[in-house]
Formats: structure tokens, sequence, C-alpha cells
């Protein structure tokens, strides 16, 4: 169970080796994590971020193994976790993606389709597995990382970002049907992150790392606020941005 300063104790990070998930699994751990399963593909990765763990405070660190390509995996990654934490879970962390290469993609059917399993239909099976043990449990906290790209979709990332608009969307209806049961779900809207995944992007304004991130999402758990912007400028631009008539937003987004 959270403490009595609303820190989890015991968490599961589905995607855990990707760099805002290192990072926030590193500053929960500090805080008072001492359970964390890591939940992705790369093995290599995973250990790394297992060791960051466990110099950060961490003392039960559990790999789990999942291809988000593969939709089917989701059940079996979620209950592995739950499995490996053997109490109940009190953070979920969902920080699947793949951002893609749009100008590729866009004419390829089966590359498409992987954009929209890894960003959308992964997540939503986890989501789905997520649901009865965390009611189950009577309280948790569900964190799922989408981005400010989903409030309004361009033409530069319409795959990554469609998906990603999905997902936001699901979860909002998704919180409102866990209010009443004791368990949350806060939905992360990052602006553009410098991660390995945005090398050799051009960064957008208000660009942050994944520190910054990290520090964010810490920061808006302790709130009860359903949606965290990072940086949180991003909340009053795009309630800008997403109403620009459409010429406009084109224009705009004209070199990305």
């Amino acid at each position: 169970m959270e403490n009595a300063f609303g820190q989890p104790q015991t968490v599961v990070v589905l995607g855990g080796s990707s760099d805002i998930a290192r990072e926030l699994t590193t500053k929960l751990c500090a805080e008072r994590a001492r359970t964390v399963v890591l939940a992705g593909r790369n093995e290599q990765l995973l250990n790394e971020a297992a060791a960051e763990a466990q110099r950060a405070g961490a003392t039960l660190t559990p790999i789990v193994r999942f291809d988000a390509e593969d939709v089917t995996s989701a059940e079996r990654a979620v209950r592995e976790s739950f499995e490996a934490v053997g109490a109940p879970v009190d953070l979920v962390v969902i920080a699947v993606g793949l951002l893609g290469n749009q100008e590729v993609d866009e004419n390829d059917p089966a590359a498409a389709a992987r954009m929209s399993i890894v960003n959308y239909a992964w997540p939503v099976s986890a989501l789905a597995a997520l649901r009865e043990r965390m009611i189950a449990q009577g309280a948790g906290r569900i964190v799922v990382i989408s981005s400010v790209a989903g409030i309004r979709v361009r033409r530069g990332s319409y795959l990554y970002s469609g998906a990603k608009a999905g997902l936001d969307r699901l979860c909002e209806g998704y919180a409102d049907s866990l209010i009443g049961t004791g368990v949350t779900l806060q939905i992360v809207r990052p602006g553009f992150v410098h991660t390995k995944m945005t090398t050799g992007m051009k960064p957008a304004p208000f660009s942050v790392d994944a520190t910054k991130v990290a520090n964010d999402i810490v920061a808006g758990m302790r709130t009860p606020q359903r949606i965290i912007y990072t940086p949180g400028i991003m909340k009053w631009l795009f309630a800008i941005l997403r109403h620009l008539p459409a010429p406009l937003w084109r224009k705009i987004n004209e070199d990305r």
C-alpha cells in the first residue's frame, strides 16, 4: 500500500526500459518504492534499469519480458508482473510507445499496423487485464504515458499521434469507470522529450528531458488532477492550438 505520504511502495512498469520510465523508476525508488517490476522487450536495457533502481533504493527488481508488437502478450505481461510482486500493486506505469518513421510507415500497411498495435492496441489490452486486478485490491494507481501530440493530430506524425489520441480518449473513459473503486488513473501528456526515440529530430518549442518529465509526473501524482502536462505550459499552449483553424494548424507544422 502507498505510505502516509502517498508514495507507492510496489510498482509495475510496463515499458520499463524507456528513458522516461527509467528516470521515473529511479525517482520513485529514491522516495519509497522498494519492489519494482520492469517489463519490456530488451533484456539488456531492462537489466540496466533494474541496476539503476537498486542503486536508488529498490530491494526487489524482477524482470518480465514481452513484445508490444504482439498484442496477445499484454495479459501475460500483466499477470506475470503481479505474480512477481506477490502483494498488492500500488502503481502501474504504462510507458509503451513507438515513434516510427511517418514518411515510410504511412505507405507500408504492416508498419502502419505496427504503430497502431504498439501505441494503442497493446496498452488497451494491458489496461483491460489490469482492471479487475486493481479493483480487487480496492486501491492503486495507473499512470499512462500519452502525448500532447494526441490532442491535435498533425500531418507529419499522424500514425503516432492518431494512436496516442485514441489511447488518450480511451483513458479518459477508463478513468471514469474507476470512480468509486479506490483505483485511479492519470494521463501524462508530455511535449517533445529528448530521448533515444527522438534523437535526430528537430526539437519542438518547450522541449524537455526525461528527468523533467519524471519530476513532473511525481509532482502530479501528489495531486488529484487526472491529466499531467509536462512541461506545465503545454496545458495552456494546447488550449489555444487545439482550436486553431485547420489551414493555420497545417502552416505552423509545415516543417515538422
